[in-house]
């Protein structure tokens, strides 16, 4: 009896060490989440908080330098809404994204069912592919910059050779200066869609396209009434990042036109960029880069709520 009992109680006192031990075990894992944690608080929220504390004060260079910029408020957003320049801005940013989200979207889908099935040098083609989305901005807008050169640039050396007289100033001209930056901001985009749209392609079952083939279908109507209804969340995402990947875009355009010719292509982000460093109104530079938050930000909501209306269907 004693010995049971001195095994009971032994029992009960290694519970709680157990229990200890698997509290701090617990807390320990936590301590595996610092490192991303700081880095994300760090990199991520304190930039934002700090973007907008700047937009609701008077921040000139010399208050910035001491950190006494004075508290004004709203007043800072009044004055960059209330500013026609910030409207077009918004309008060519707007623009500029539609145009570039819904081309690269065509051509990743056409580089994806392409590309979708294996064929001798397949695997080397999408690497090649890639290899648009991997380079940094800065080299691609360099290459695109050089290459609608109005003088040297490959584009015009192949119009003159089709028979085209004289040389077109692609990106000194303020109706083809936009283009230019769409074709070079497609071309490093398309790649990714293209990516996510293979992955989709092939999770489509063979099967549903041999029934179709039996009905007589033809291959558009394939297309039409199976791949793309079958890649509508896939097509969602692609649509979603890309307009995220190019309503921020500022590399590509400051290299090619930096906003010009004339703010033919002033986008939000070069608009923020000139407030904050070369009229140093970071107050109103903030502002402008806050509405480049508030813009993806209320597309992303609206792709959440396709996305669960999709899984409802």
């Amino acid at each position: 009896m004693s010995g049971s009992a001195q095994n009971d109680k032994g029992a009960v006192g290694a519970a709680p060490g157990r229990g200890k031990a698997v509290r701090f075990g617990f807390n320990l894992n936590y301590l595996f989440l610092a490192p991303a944690t700081i880095y994300v608080l760090a990199m991520a929220v304190y930039p934002l908080v700090y973007n907008v504390q700047l937009s609701l004060r008077d921040v000139t260079a010399r208050a910035l330098i001491r950190g006494d910029a004075k508290f004004v408020g709203f007043d800072n957003y009044r004055r960059v809404f209330a500013s026609s320049e910030m409207w077009q801005s918004l309008g060519f940013s707007l623009f500029y994204t539609t145009i570039s989200v819904v081309l690269i979207l065509v051509v990743g889908f056409w580089l994806a069912m392409l590309l979708r099935r294996s064929f001798p040098g397949s695997g080397a083609l999408r690497a090649v592919i890639l290899l648009a989305w991997i380079l940094p901005s800065v080299v691609s807008g360099n290459v695109f910059r050089w290459m609608f050169d109005g003088d040297t640039g490959i584009v015009n050396f192949v119009i003159r050779s089709l028979g085209y007289p004289g040389n077109v100033y692609w990106l000194t001209n303020e109706y083809t200066a936009m283009a230019g930056v769409v074709i070079a901001t497609v071309w490093s985009g398309a790649p990714l869609a293209m990516l996510l749209m293979v992955a989709g392609l092939l999770a489509i079952s063979e099967s549903l396209y041999e029934a179709a083939r039996i009905d007589g279908a033809t291959a558009w109507e394939r297309t039409r009434y199976i791949t793309i209804p079958t890649l509508r969340p896939v097509i969602l995402t692609a649509a979603m990042l890309s307009f995220i990947y190019t309503f921020k875009t500022f590399d590509t355009i400051y290299i090619m036109t930096r906003g010009g010719p004339a703010s033919a292509t002033k986008v939000v982000p070069i608009y923020a960029y000139e407030q904050a460093f070369q009229y140093f109104r970071f107050g109103e530079g903030a502002v402008a880069t806050t509405l480049l938050l508030i813009v993806p930000l209320a597309i992303a909501v609206v792709y959440y709520l396709m996305i669960r209306k999709e899984q409802h269907l």
